[in-house]
């Protein structure tokens, strides 16, 4: 059973994952002609597309996307529900469901900018995954370094909002229990 769960978690969580990149990449007005993001907009657009007919983006934000997150947050813990306890009620599911999109959509954030931050070490030249991150995180990275004193080339706003992530987690994860 536990084999199970983890397939269902992980492959739900690696579309909610892509859906809330997604939200993300448009928020952040990435560039939609890169190659990574036409990736998530292709393996998300059969399911956006026709949600946008019914609720318009708004203000900037990709409503649209959102919803589709929270969907696919249902239907993650209804299966693990039904799985797990071959039962279903409404309003757990929807508080969890709540929790994952939150828990998700920190953990992308965390993972971006880890990857963001080795790939500064490693990079030569232009590489357009680099860019992204770049675009996806220098909207939350440019408050802190105002903020930060300069260390002589060293960049440690990452390492701050990395901190801050796992304090929301851990903050996230005490509310609730």
């Amino acid at each position: 059973m536990n084999a199970m769960q983890f397939l269902i978690s992980t492959l739900f969580d690696l579309f909610l994952m892509v859906v809330l990149l997604r939200f993300w990449l448009q928020w952040a007005k990435a560039d939609f002609y890169n190659p990574m993001s036409q990736f998530v907009v292709k393996a998300t657009s059969f399911a956006v597309k026709p949600l946008r007919k019914i609720i318009p983006g708004f203000g900037g934000l990709d409503l649209a996307s959102l919803l589709l997150a929270f969907i696919v947050a249902v239907a993650k813990i209804s299966t693990l529900m039904l799985v797990i306890y071959n039962a279903w009620a409404i309003q757990p599911v929807l508080i969890q469901a709540l929790i994952t999109v939150l828990k998700e959509g920190l953990n992308l954030v965390f993972w971006v900018l880890i990857i963001r931050a080795i790939l500064s070490w490693v990079s030569q030249g232009y590489n357009p995954i680099e860019a992204v991150f770049h675009q996806l995180t220098e909207p939350m990275l440019k408050p802190i370094r105002k903020v930060l004193p300069s260390m002589g080339g060293l960049d440690l706003s990452v390492l701050v909002l990395i901190i801050g992530i796992q304090f929301l987690q851990m903050l996230l994860m005490d509310f609730l229990v």
